[in-house]
């Protein structure tokens, strides 16, 4: 792995677990001597996680963690919807049964991850049972905007599956494999939009209106 990439993963995970805040002014030089590397591959990491939207630089001053801001995460997490959208249809008629299979082998391991407040395997189960129909679908520019997306939305889904409200995440996983187990691509699709839809709502719950 490159330095850069080592940085990135290191300080998106920092981000989105919330090892560093909403607001955190961070500074690359003592970034990088955290993890004991070099400076330059800390801010090609800060700049790919500037594209992100999870650090906001102001030149001359400081470079910090955005806040969680609802309005921003709802935009984010639009376009991610529709990439799944799209990552569902083009990858129900091409699933197999291992594909299915390993989808309900990843809802049992995100029921599991809620049950005993694993929020950290809850969100890895997710990834990985929506990540088959992402590999699936054979989209590279749908998994790339996926990646982009994503880490934005992130946080907010973190203290959804902390909640009780990932129960319903569940549910509408079952009713997601049901139809792609069943090659049923409508059904599929709006189960994908009911997903992303009650992850939307919360974030308008969150907001007071202003975008």
């Amino acid at each position: 792995m490159l330095l850069r990439d080592q940085a990135l993963t290191v300080l998106r995970e920092a981000i989105v677990t919330g090892g560093l805040a909403p607001g955190a002014v961070v500074k690359d030089s003592e970034l990088a001597q955290r993890m004991g590397l070099s400076v330059a591959p800390v801010r090609a990491a800060l700049a790919r996680l500037a594209d992100e939207g999870l650090v906001e630089a102001k030149p001359q001053s400081h470079t910090r963690v955005t806040p969680l801001v609802p309005g921003q995460v709802h935009d984010a997490a639009v376009v991610v919807r529709a990439m799944h959208e799209v990552a569902v249809r083009e990858a129900v008629p091409r699933l197999t049964g291992e594909d299915v299979a390993a989808m309900r082998a990843a809802n049992d391991r995100f029921a599991a991850a809620l049950e005993a407040g694993d929020v950290d395997a809850a969100v890895a189960a997710d990834d990985d049972l929506h990540g088959v129909l992402v590999a699936r679908c054979g989209n590279a520019s749908v998994a790339a905007t996926v990646d982009r997306f994503t880490p934005a939305v992130r946080r907010l889904e973190r203290r959804r599956f902390a909640e009780a409200h990932g129960r319903r995440s569940v549910e509408l996983h079952e009713r997601l494999i049901a139809a792609c187990a069943a090659a049923d691509v409508e059904d599929a699709v709006a189960t994908t939009t009911d997903i992303w839809t009650a992850l939307l709502s919360e974030l308008e719950d969150d907001s007071d209106g202003s975008r």
